[in-house]
C-alpha cells in the first residue's frame, strides 16, 4: 500500500495524508497533482508493509520525496 502525504516546505510537523494507493504510479500522479501550483508544499510517497513496531506504529519506507 502507498500512501500519499503533502508538506510544507521547512516545517517537519506538517504531513498531511492525501489518499492511498495499491499502485504506485496512481500514487505519484496524485502527489503531482496534490502540489501542482503551490510551490510551498512538496510530496512524500510512503510504502507500508502492514508490519508494526513493538510500540504499535506501521512501518514505513519513503518511496519517493520531492525537491
Amino acid at each position: 500500500m502507498f500512501q500519499v502525504y503533502t508538506q510544507k516546505r521547512g516545517a517537519d510537523l506538517t504531513k498531511t495524508l492525501v489518499k492511498e494507493f495499491k499502485d504506485l504510479e496512481e500514487a505519484f500522479d496524485c502527489a503531482q497533482q496534490a502540489i501542482e501550483g503551490k510551490p510551498d508544499l512538496k510530496y512524500i510517497i510512503e510504502e507500508t508493509s502492514g508490519h508494526f513496531n513493538s510500540y504499535g506504529e506501521l512501518l514505513t519506507d519513503v518511496v519517493a520525496e520531492s525537491d
